[in-house]
């Protein structure tokens, strides 16, 4: 099976403790024995940092979008390290290098590819391109609620949904300034035209994308009915 993971940078590298790149990669290790695997690393605290400075100092926002890519790369480079020689050495740089690399029958790793993209957006066009048959969000929360869980304690957390409600969801929340979608647009609609099964989940304990792999998680599966 070809698994696609995306790790938000606010879950792989929040407190960039190496003791989580170590716990990320004997998971990913493990996942890699039975399934080709891919994954995305997000920017996390560290790209929200730069972007913010750059911005203070006049940056356009493609300029801020390079800066968050190159550190999305480096917490790529990190994860490498922490894999050995399980993965690809290098974190390739667009998607058909992504899929070049894949023949090495190691672990791909990479971060962001363009400006305008995040990192969701890429896991799911990555999960398109190489034809993957599963699509892991690992963020900080454990799946999709009907309004963000962090703001509204009446949200209500979806088990199962299709990609037109999440579409849904998903506008509804990136319509208010600073909230926190759990996907974003592009993300969601990819998910969308491709017909990729998706899981989001709480990826704090790596444990926990092993399991949904195999069908044990508490998450949401996005999917056609």
């Amino acid at each position: 099976m070809k698994v696609v993971i995306s790790v938000g940078g606010s879950v792989l590298a929040r407190e960039l403790n190496p003791e989580k790149f170590k716990s990320y990669a004997s998971m990913l290790k493990e996942l890699s024995k039975k399934n080709a695997v891919f994954v995305v690393t997000g920017g996390g605290r560290a790209a929200r940092d730069y972007i913010n400075v750059a911005r203070e100092l006049g940056a356009d926002e493609a300029t801020c979008d390079i800066l968050g890519i190159k550190i999305t790369r480096i917490n790529a480079r990190l994860l490498i390290a922490a894999l050995g020689e399980s993965a690809y050495h290098e974190p390739p740089l667009d998607y058909e290098q992504a899929k070049k690399a894949s023949l090495s029958g190691r672990i791909v790793v990479m971060g962001g590819v363009v400006p305008g993209q995040t990192t969701d957006a890429v896991s799911a066009v990555l999960a398109e391109y190489i034809g993957a048959d599963l699509l892991i969000n690992a963020t900080s929360t454990d799946g999709v609620y009907t309004s963000d869980p962090k703001k509204n304690k009446d949200a209500r957390k979806f088990e199962t949904m299709t990609p037109a409600q999440l579409i849904e969801v998903v506008m509804k929340t990136e319509m208010v300034a600073g909230a926190n979608s759990p996907v974003d647009l592009l993300a969601a609609k990819i998910i969308e035209r491709s017909n990729i099964k998706t899981i989001v989940l709480n990826g704090d304990s790596p444990q926990t994308i092993l399991d949904a792999v195999y069908g044990k998680h508490a998450g949401t599966v996005i999917e056609k009915n």
